[in-house]
């Protein structure tokens, strides 16, 4: 991802001084991919953190007694691995669903009252789009590495206060992966 799309997905003036917690209470997830790419990050900065992915129904950072993710500083308000963090926080107030009847990624934007950047981002049509456009893509990219249980079980988490933005094609492999018939049923008429 380029620094400009990494610009797009957090809006630096912005998220640093919020005090709302998108980095407390939430535990994003992590595919095979994501994690080692936060390893060598880690690696490569010569940052320290103990036991930093937690591996139950799906993996994700692990977090500290106050629910705050193991790379958030709460110092100066920034992720440890900002340049790799995971998708859904790449993603920002983008969140989704995914209608089993429908066969669709349904996209959702969290409210103002839980998120100061999807509040400027309802604001700015230009800016709107370009974060949805960046969000859409690195979403499509964790569901379709995510392995099935971890997505069944990542769908299982309701996302409260949140407002439904649009919806798009489900890729086939994801329907596969959740057992979601790819065929399309033709209706007949009987006369």
């Amino acid at each position: 991802m380029s620094e400009d799309d990494v610009r797009k997905t957090c809006a630096f003036d912005v998220c640093y001084r919020c005090e709302l917690g998108c980095c407390q209470d939430v535990k994003p997830p992590l595919t095979l991919k994501r994690k080692r790419l936060i390893e060598d990050y880690l690696r490569e900065q010569k940052i320290h953190v103990e036991n930093p992915f937690t591996d139950k129904a799906y993996s994700y950072p692990t977090v500290d007694a106050m629910g705050f993710c193991l790379f958030y500083d709460k110092d100066t308000r920034r992720c440890l691995v900002h340049p790799v963090k995971p998708e859904t926080c790449r993603a920002g107030p983008v969140t989704f669903d995914i209608n089993r009847r429908t066969r669709k990624v349904e996209w959702h934007l969290k409210t103002a009252e839980v998120c100061e950047l999807a509040k400027i981002l309802r604001g700015n049509d230009d800016l709107f789009r370009a974060h949805l456009k960046v969000a859409k893509e690195e979403i499509l990219r964790l569901i379709c590495e995510l392995d099935s249980e971890a997505l069944q079980a990542i769908l299982k988490i309701e996302e409260l206060q949140t407002v439904k933005i649009g919806e798009d094609d489900l890729p086939e492999e994801v329907m596969e992966k959740l057992g979601i018939s790819t065929r399309i049923i033709s209706e007949t008429i009987k006369e």
